[in-house]
């Protein structure tokens, strides 16, 4: 699995949990879907270039278990959660958009954005764990209008308990949406299993598919019932119509597109999709976990990833000594705030995650889960 992919120079490079390593695939796929159509044949570069869109979302319909007809390509999450969230209306009552405080910070940007639309932005405290169902059933009543869950927090690693959230939110008549940025790659996206209404990602992280090629799966269902604010031409039924007077929203997913996608970003996803497909979702955790019981048994304590995503989220009282002990071994690897991130996926090795646990036993100093 190593071979698949450029590794950077250095010790182990444990940061899938940020930017995923460059498949070996990606450069072919970006000349390929890209510059060579339009270096052969310029603007007729078109043709080519649309079934490279089409067919990253071909293989992200592949790894979620969707139909192609459900996958909007997106620029960003912030993009995507508010292209979803601007067809919603506040009406009668029900306005609020309800989040873990825990939750990535785009996503209450985007909510707060959309306050002068008449929403509220509403938070479950971070000291409630998201990882509790019944700290989201406190809070979904019938002022809600959307629910917006991670479904692992980049903080703690922690999982939301996904298929509760969204019976609870359909309960009570609200839609739900999941962020599932830093889990796809690394852990099953089942959208239809646990009942959710849309699920918007990354391809920067566990999919190794680098940055602006983000994605939008619409529960089939809704497509013909939420109209996006942000409209643009390959969001019409027929982009090709040219009648400026008249828009009308395409049947399915595809009416979250907006205007013109970017080409490059999409060609290079397919390929890092197209690789985690290649070596597996399931063996690709079975590794991070056997990552994880090395990096425990070396360490000289038992780590539980129950309802955990593939990062290791480790909290020191003194995270400076912990980061400079890590650096000298030239572990690539980052600290959010006292919170070292560790993330273990194909290409690394029960030996490195060993070495790390030996680094951290040896500085002696104390440490506990992220929480």
């Amino acid at each position: 699995m190593r071979d698949l992919f450029h590794l950077p120079s250095g010790g182990p490079y444990l940061l899938s949990h940020s930017v995923g390593c460059l498949p070996r695939r990606a450069r072919a796929a970006l000349e390929a879907g890209y510059l060579e159509p339009w270096q052969q044949t310029g603007g007729a570069a078109w043709g080519p270039w649309l079934e490279t869109i089409e067919g990253f979302r071909a293989a992200l319909a592949a790894l979620i278990g969707a139909d192609t007809a459900e996958v909007a390509p997106q620029q960003s999450v912030s993009a995507a959660l508010f292209s979803f969230l601007s067809g919603l209306r506040a009406v009668g009552g029900r306005n609020r958009i309800l989040m873990s405080e825990q939750a990535f910070p785009t996503v209450g940007f985007v909510a707060a954005g959309l306050e002068r639309l008449g929403f509220e932005t509403a938070f479950i405290p971070a000291a409630r764990s998201p990882g509790d169902a019944a700290n989201w059933e406190s809070h979904i009543d019938g002022s809600v209008a959307a629910v917006v869950a991670m479904h692992v927090h980049s903080n703690t690693g922690v999982v939301s308990p996904l298929a509760e959230i969204a019976a609870l939110a359909r309960h009570h008549g609200a839609i739900s949406v999941v962020d599932a940025a830093q889990s796809a790659g690394i852990l099953p996206i089942t959208p239809r299993e646990w009942g959710v209404d849309a699920v918007i990602g990354s391809s920067v992280k566990w999919l190794c598919g680098g940055p602006g090629a983000a994605w939008l799966w619409l529960r089939r269902e809704l497509a013909g019932v939420i109209e996006p604010l942000d409209l643009g031409w390959f969001g019409h039924e027929d982009p090709y119509a040219f009648d400026i007077r008249h828009f009308r929203h395409a049947a399915d997913a595809r009416r979250f597109q907006g205007g013109s996608p970017s080409i490059a970003p999409f060609a290079l996803a397919r390929a890092g999709i197209e690789t985690i497909l290649e070596i597996g979702q399931e063996e690709i955790l079975r590794s991070n976990r056997a990552c994880i019981a090395a990096f425990a048994e070396a360490v000289g304590r038992p780590v539980d990833m129950t309802d955990r995503g593939g990062t290791l989220c480790l909290a020191f009282d003194d995270p400076a000594a912990i980061a400079s002990a890590l650096s000298a071994q030239g572990f690539h690897f980052d600290m959010r705030g006292k919170c070292l991130r560790a993330s273990f996926h194909a290409w690394n090795s029960p030996e490195e995650a060993a070495l790390l646990g030996r680094t951290i036993a040896d500085t002696r100093l104390a440490f506990r889960p992220a929480a």
